[in-house]
């Protein structure tokens, strides 16, 4: 019955990707929203990327943490995985630590084969690039002089892949705490880098929703494993 639930979920969260990529695809929401944070007479962004202190909090700080974090779940179901307390989580951080290791380098690997540019690349934003889109090619006339990394969002990957904390309770009320807080982070890491031009709105959505994605797999792949070697357990008993 859980797997099925979670089926169900995978399925509504692709098609969730799909409109909202179709969306952004046909519309200009993503200039319409980004134009708030961009100053015209100056050709400046809300927030300075160069800013020490937001930058240490949003970027640098909260990254090293997020790696930190994984390390620990690493270390902790190899040192002490006999541990009472880690085999009654074991499952759950091993979800955890899928989802922190994946979640990053399938995001990481889009970036690098999207050829995408960030807003602050665009011409209407002050920059060289044309307004290209995922499924848009770039003009025949123009000379890319090195490629973009821009979409979707990386940086917030990290942050919403720890919604596989939701894995890691059983009552429903923790479940959505643990939700909101992994939301918080990725969403903070992702205005953060809007505030500086780096990312559109969508950008952080589609990694929203690709993390969601990626977690509901982990974690019905772990679930398969754990129920077959439960069978082999019980007929070899």
């Amino acid at each position: 019955m859980m797997l099925k639930n979670f089926n169900k979920q995978i399925l509504i969260t692709s098609i969730c990707l799909i409109y909202v990529i179709i969306l952004f695809e046909f519309t200009s929401l993503d200039v319409l929203v980004q134009n708030l944070f961009f100053d015209n007479d100056t050709n400046t962004w809300v927030l300075n990327r160069n800013e020490v202190i937001l930058k240490f909090l949003f970027y640098d700080g909260i990254k090293k943490l997020l790696i930190i974090f994984a390390f620990s779940i690493l270390f902790s179901l190899i040192f002490f995985r006999k541990k009472e307390l880690i085999l009654k989580y074991k499952k759950a951080l091993l979800i955890i630590l899928l989802s922190a290791i994946t979640i990053p380098l399938i995001v990481g690997f889009l970036k690098s084969v999207t050829n995408t540019p960030c807003p602050k690349n665009i011409e209407y934003f002050a920059g060289e690039y044309p307004d290209i889109k995922l499924f848009t090619a770039y003009p025949k006339d123009f000379i890319q002089k090195s490629k973009v990394k821009c979409w979707p969002a990386g940086h917030a990957s990290g942050g919403f892949a720890l919604m596989s904390l939701f894995f890691l309770f059983k009552k429903r009320k923790y479940q959505i705490r643990a939700l909101i807080f992994a939301l918080a982070i990725g969403w903070s890491m992702g205005i953060y880098k809007m505030l500086i031009g780096d990312h559109f709105l969508s950008h952080t959505i589609i990694t929203m929703l690709i993390a969601w994605l990626i977690i509901l797999i982990i974690n019905n792949v772990v679930n398969l494993i754990y129920k077959n070697k439960e069978k082999k357990i019980e007929k070899s008993a």
